[in-house]
């Protein structure tokens, strides 16, 4: 029976306490605060008001209210916050950039092509860079589209005089002209009269002769041009926004020139309230928590032990 006893209020103690533990720990979800770039300590107008500029860069998702504005002591003066600066650090960003462009050409020939592209072409991105490109000779190139072929027909004609019959026998099938082989297509004849050695006329004929044949010859259809115009662009950017916290300062009370000391300004009131006043109430809700359970927890176990001590009497 003593055993069961001291059993049920050693877990009664245990999880009382563990009730107290689980009532002080911190709230979570408290944001850290940021770090500034730089401090600068000056005097400010006519009375040489010592002032402090706390210097921060952000990022365009960071947020600004996140910055410490509290009231601050240093060096026995009190500082609080002015006001708050937001500059935008506006940039340039520069990049190299080439644009290739292709059009049609009905040359080939260079010369005339560099003649009929732009020298400069001005260009924006499709991410918002601007620039002026220039070409670049380098880069001129020509291609074919495709080939066809030409038929052409060739003609050609001869004469033979002094022939002695209208006799198509006496005229070349064929000649060369031009390092092509034409045919004899037509022949026309005219005669004339004359008289040999003894003095007998005699007829003598000439033959007017048409000689054809064809000629093949393979040409480009049409040309394509390309061409690449390279150069710098650039397109204006904000990366970082720098926050500025201005900080006026007065004579700080004796009782708040003590390390770490954040008390808020208050310009109407050059007094501050008592420590026992300042202090703000214990929270003991869960010490009330933890010994309700122990108490619960004590009344079952003294109710289990009574219910034993009946159930062996009865036995």
């Amino acid at each position: 029976m003593k055993r069961i006893f001291t059993i049920l209020c050693a877990l009664a103690i245990v999880m009382a306490g563990s009730a107290t533990a689980l009532a002080a720990e911190p709230e979570a979800g408290q944001s850290a605060s940021y770090y500034p770039v730089s401090v600068e300590e000056y005097t400010y107008g006519d009375f040489d008001e010592l002032r402090i500029n706390k210097t921060y860069q952000l990022s365009l998702s960071d947020d600004p209210s996140l910055i410490p504005t509290e009231d601050f002591v240093r060096n026995g003066r009190r500082y609080y916050l002015l006001d708050m600066t937001r500059k935008d650090e506006v940039g340039v960003d520069i990049q190299t950039h080439t644009e290739t462009i292709t059009q049609a050409s009905d040359t080939n020939n260079l010369e005339t092509i560099l003649q009929r592209l732009d020298a400069e072409m001005e260009v924006t991105t499709e991410d918002g860079y601007v620039g002026i490109l220039r070409l670049d000779h380098t880069s001129v190139q020509v291609t074919t589209d495709g080939y066809a072929t030409k038929t052409s027909t060739l003609t050609a004609s001869r004469s033979y005089p002094n022939l002695s019959e209208a006799d198509t026998s006496l005229i070349p099938k064929s000649i060369e002209d031009k390092g092509k082989t034409l045919t004899l297509g037509d022949v026309k004849w005219s005669e004339t009269a004359d008289v040999d050695g003894e003095g007998n006329p005699v007829t003598r004929y000439t033959a007017t002769a048409s000689y054809t044949g064809t000629a093949s010859s393979r040409y480009a259809t049409g040309y394509t041009v390309s061409a690449s115009y390279t150069g710098e662009v650039s397109k204006a950017n904000c990366a970082v926004v720098t926050y500025t916290a201005i900080f006026g300062s007065e004579k700080a009370p004796e009782e708040s020139e003590a390390p770490g000391g954040n008390e808020q300004h208050d310009p109407t009131s050059g007094q501050t309230e008592a420590p026992d006043t300042a202090k703000e109430p214990v929270d003991l809700s869960g010490l009330k928590r933890s010994v309700m359970i122990g108490v619960v927890v004590l009344a079952l176990g003294v109710g289990g032990m009574f219910a034993y001590k009946k159930f062996r009497e009865r036995r």
